[in-house]
């Protein structure tokens, strides 16, 4: 075998051994434990313990909007990394199999390659006897031999076969270089993305883990009126969205598909909300909205951006059930509406998938799976 022959061989082994490790990193990363919590800012009562302090004055209702500011911004922040990591996991999943798909050609390409090789082989050794082409070299060149035989003689066949068969195998070797070439440079984009995902993982968890620690370091009734104090914010909201008059140009009827997804959203309510998640038992909210609408025979992208990104808008007032409605300016989360002014997703961490009014929220605009 020629040097070029192994170094193409071993270009293949080595894609195709690298796959067997390519899950590796990224199974070991997803299965990392917990990172120490970050420092959390201080809570207005300080201890945390579940039993107010003689010494600390109460907090007022300022200092807990304060919290609840705080908290948005640092769940927000998680949902936009959480949609960076969603990204780079679905990169990653292509490239893996787009590696599959080039190691596969590399075994192919080698397999013709000796084919060849043995095809011209086969030439030169009869031409050498002085005798005519040999029959696989001749059901090679022409899908009708005969037609082939009296177009020349025997030896202007012979020069003619090794010089087409030769011309191939140069192709063929031209091939298993570039696609080489295609998989080394793909892989370089796997660990790249791999990379990426590590990092949004990172702030992901520093982001809860610091959202988890504020609300922890609450007293129990300090919590009670957080969560009140949300309540009362997201139904203000809400009536001022409903104020606007939307519901009265809003009457879209659902179409089949989007009966079907909204019937497989609202099955989910009261699954756990856990980011990077797709189901069956915990969503992330562009899982959530994925998954319906496969369920509902119709694929759309993973993450809230290119939800918005790639589907087509629709106005506001024209949305039926079915739709989603992207959030905030830069689509870090988006929900399903169902109808009556309604939504169903999946808020955040520590929360459950729920329904919930869709002027609850920001709205950046609205998309139709299905248009």
């Amino acid at each position: 075998m020629g040097a070029g022959k192994r170094s193409l061989t071993m270009a293949a082994v080595a894609v195709v051994c690298a796959l067997t490790v390519l899950g590796a990193p990224v199974t070991a990363y997803a299965s990392q434990t917990q990172p120490t919590d970050p420092t959390p800012t201080p809570s207005p009562s300080g201890a945390g313990t579940g039993t107010p302090d003689a010494d600390s004055a109460p907090v007022t209702n300022e200092e807990l909007e304060a919290v609840r500011a705080k908290l948005e911004g640092l769940y927000h922040d998680a949902a936009v990394a959480t949609d960076a990591y969603n990204a780079a996991e679905e990169k990653a999943d292509k490239q893996s199999a787009e590696i599959v798909d080039l190691a596969n050609e590399i075994v192919k390409g080698q397999e013709k390659l000796d084919k060849l090789q043995d095809l011209i082989g086969a030439a030169a050794r009869a031409q050498y006897r002085g005798g005519s082409l040999p029959p696989e070299v001749q059901l090679w060149l022409s899908e009708n031999p005969q037609e082939f035989l009296e177009g020349a003689d025997r030896l202007r066949q012979g020069q003619l076969a090794t010089k087409g068969l030769l011309a191939e195998m140069n192709r063929t070797q031209d091939d298993l270089e570039q696609y080489s070439k295609d998989a080394s440079a793909r892989w370089q984009k796997l660990e790249a993305n791999r990379k990426a995902k590590e990092k949004a993982k990172k702030k992901i968890k520093k982001q809860i883990a610091t959202a988890e620690k504020l609300e922890a370091d609450l007293e129990d009734d300090e919590r009670e009126r957080l969560a009140k104090l949300e309540e009362d914010t997201a139904r203000q909201k809400q009536a001022a969205w409903l104020d606007s008059g939307i519901l009265d140009e809003i009457d879209g009827k659902a179409s089949e598909q989007g009966k079907k997804a909204v019937k497989f959203a609202t099955d989910q309510i009261g699954k756990a909300y856990e980011w990077g998640a797709e189901g069956p038992r915990t969503y992330d909210c562009s899982g959530l909205t994925s998954q319906a609408w496969i369920a509902a025979g119709r694929g759309i992208p993973r993450t809230s951006q290119e939800q918005w990104r790639q589907l087509e808008h629709i106005p506001v007032e024209n949305m039926r059930p079915g739709d989603l409605i992207i959030y905030n300016a830069d689509a870090s989360h988006v929900a399903m509406y169902i109808g009556d002014g309604a939504i169903v997703h999946a808020p955040r961490p520590g929360r459950t998938v729920t329904i919930a009014g869709a002027g609850t929220m920001p709205i950046l605009g609205v998309v139709r799976p299905d248009a």
